[in-house]
């Protein structure tokens, strides 16, 4: 075990591995309450129930996919970095593909198992280097800011802060009421909590709400902590059934949209966790397409559990500061998932009072990209500018990049930069071009 872990080699023992591993569990178990809750769309009212997946469904599929994809990611690639179905996409699921286009969340997860089935078959042929590089970094970053605001827009309005006004379209809420009260001291412990550097903040920052919230009488207490693990029924193999329709115009940039956000984001944490931990090599990551090819089958897999679109989580950089250093501790923290599955009463606690403050926090995060955009070329400022801002004002990650691919080309040509324009980038302009034409 230690020789195929390579233990001498990079420095490390079972129990920093371990430690390690159980940092990043720690660290990103929020999203095993948090991704149902977002995907049931708990936080919007007097939804048809056909619209609604089963929590008990995502929150087993939620484990699985993350037990299966850290597994994975442990012994191909031997990265201690963890996977679970990633934050922003399952906003961009539950809240613009199945909310705002109406698109059946069993033909959403198809999209999803397709997306990830592209995604093998790029990085099997290579492709993925020449897609990459044919996106300019700066939209990369917009895509990944935009995100974030949309992932805390959505946390303010679960916890209500943020509300509907029909002369203003939003307004402050009213901070007087119980639940809001609740979620606002949610955001004051975790910001605290991670201002200080306590690993897992975010996980702790929900475990203190749900607890006050108990104790002030606003969360029902669970009646056991420990249960049976929930039936995958009613989400297991939806993805197979549906495929035959996919075959539209908006089914085409929901899987793009599916694709381009995990292609980049998987990229960026690989890139990230394995400098912190010094494992690239002449500024290359070794076993990279091994890393990607088992990002994309956790998807596969997640897909047809019934879960959205499964990633590699920037999570795993807490676990390298805490000495992870080989694919051991992904192991470790895929048997933490496993174990997990066994909590599920613990997600009656979980209100969106509970997963607001996570999802606010996890947003300013994510918009720590916005500094390296080049404000000061204007062909640049505005489609990025218009990616970012068009995500959280139109309701639609899809819109966002929509918009700022469309304008994209149209800017970099009038500044007499068309031939610095990769032809893939033209594609995307006339495939987003069509989704507008198509969608209204």
């Amino acid at each position: 075990m230690k020789k195929f872990f390579q233990f001498d080699e990079l420095g490390t023992n079972y129990r920093r591995e371990f430690i390690g591993g159980l940092t990043t569990f720690l660290s990103m178990a929020y999203i095993l309450f948090v991704n149902p809750s977002i995907l049931s769309m708990e936080s919007i009212p007097d939804l048809p129930a056909d619209m609604r997946m089963d929590s008990g469904a995502i929150f087993t599929a939620t484990a699985i996919a993350a037990a299966v994809g850290s597994l994975l990611m442990g012994l191909i690639a031997k990265y201690p970095i963890a996977l679970a179905p990633g934050m922003g996409l399952n906003a961009f699921f539950s809240f613009t593909v199945v909310l705002t286009m109406g698109v059946p969340w069993q033909t959403a997860l198809s999209g999803v198992l397709v997306s990830g089935l592209i995604f093998i078959l790029l990085t099997l042929s290579g492709l993925r280097e020449k897609i990459i590089n044919s996106i300019p970094a700066e939209l990369k970053f917009a895509v990944g800011a935009g995100i974030g605001l949309f992932i805390t827009f959505v946390g303010f309005q679960n916890a209500g802060i943020i509300v509907g006004n029909e002369s203003t379209l939003v307004s402050l809420g009213d901070l007087t009421n119980p639940q809001t009260l609740l979620a606002i001291f949610g955001v004051f412990v975790t910001v605290i909590l991670m201002t200080r550097g306590v690993k897992g903040g975010i996980f702790y920052g929900m475990l203190i709400t749900a607890v006050v919230g108990m104790i002030v009488g606003q969360i029902s207490a669970p009646t056991s902590i420990v249960g049976a693990v929930p039936s995958l029924a009613p989400t297991f193999g939806q993805a197979l059934f549906n495929l035959d329709q996919i075959f539209t115009i908006q089914m085409i940039v929901v899987i793009l949209t599916f694709l381009f956000v995990d292609f980049f984001d998987t990229a960026g944490t690989l890139v990230a966790v394995a400098n912190q931990a010094g494992l690239m090599k002449e500024n290359k990551l070794p076993r990279a397409g091994k890393a990607l090819f088992a990002d994309s089958a956790a998807t596969v897999v997640g897909s047809i559990l019934g879960t959205s679109t499964t990633t590699s989580y920037i999570e795993s950089s807490a676990g390298v500061a805490a000495g992870a250093r080989s694919g051991f501790a992904s192991v470790v923290t895929a048997a933490l998932f496993l174990l997990a599955l066994f909590f599920s009463p613990l997600l009656g606690v979980v209100t969106p009072a509970v997963t607001a403050p996570a999802l606010i926090i996890v947003g300013i995060l994510m918009v720590s990209s916005l500094g390296k955009i080049d404000w000061n070329r204007f062909e640049i400022a505005v489609p990025a500018f218009l990616t970012i801002i068009a995500m959280p004002l139109s309701y639609s990650i899809a819109t966002g990049i929509a918009i700022g691919f469309i304008f994209y080309p149209i800017t970099m040509a009038m500044k007499g930069k068309a031939k610095e324009i990769h032809p893939i980038m033209y594609g995307l302009f006339v495939v987003f071009v069509l989704y507008f034409i198509f969608l209204a």
